[in-house]
């Protein structure tokens, strides 16, 4: 039977796009139940519309605190019953409280070899860091289940650096999906 997954997103989508063109294949032990974004914005949904995917918008801006976000989030999820729940570009600290309710089914992708520089701006920190790699309860936390190792090259900018992390984010991720629907 497939694993039931839902996919957390904020913005282009494009791990979202990735992880649900892995599971189009009828061998893929995964299937996509429910994309949820929390910005209405998010050009990551018009490719959940077009695929016709089940998706939702729980604008974080229309909630008094994170927790009263949390529990929309917590109540969207319950619906969709995910085996596991991919965030992919979620640009959202989920508190403790949601953390534990979804203990052992939460999935990150993040883009630095961690557990250095956890949080934002990763490909900036490497790069005035001076690094020569990067790699695809608390912030990026967690068991690591792969990792992909790309070269920083002489003379790379953010941008040049995003998109290469990015390339091997779009393989990386989906087969770690898939490492962990089959074991």
């Amino acid at each position: 039977m497939k694993k039931r997954v839902a996919i957390l997103i904020s913005g282009r989508g494009s791990n979202m796009r990735a992880l649900c063109e892995a599971m189009k294949p009828a061998d893929f032990p995964a299937k996509p139940v429910l994309i949820v974004s929390n910005r209405p914005e998010a050009e990551g949904l018009d490719y959940a519309k077009a695929e016709g995917l089940p998706h939702a918008v729980i604008d974080h801006t229309q909630y008094e605190s994170r927790a009263a976000f949390d529990a929309a989030l917590h109540d969207a999820l319950l619906e969709a019953k995910p085996d596991l729940i991919c965030l992919a570009g979620f640009m959202r600290l989920l508190t403790p409280g949601f953390v534990e309710k979804w203990a052992g089914k939460l999935i990150n992708i993040h883009p630095s070899l961690l557990p250095k520089y956890p949080g934002l701006n990763t490909h900036q920190r490497a790069l005035e860091a001076g690094d020569t790699e990067a790699v695809v309860p608390e912030m990026d936390a967690g068991e690591i289940i792969d990792q992909a190792r790309v070269p920083i090259l002489p003379g790379d900018t953010v941008e040049t650096l995003d998109a290469r992390v990015r390339a091997a984010e779009h393989e990386l991720y989906p087969a770690c999906l898939k490492k962990l629907c089959t074991r």
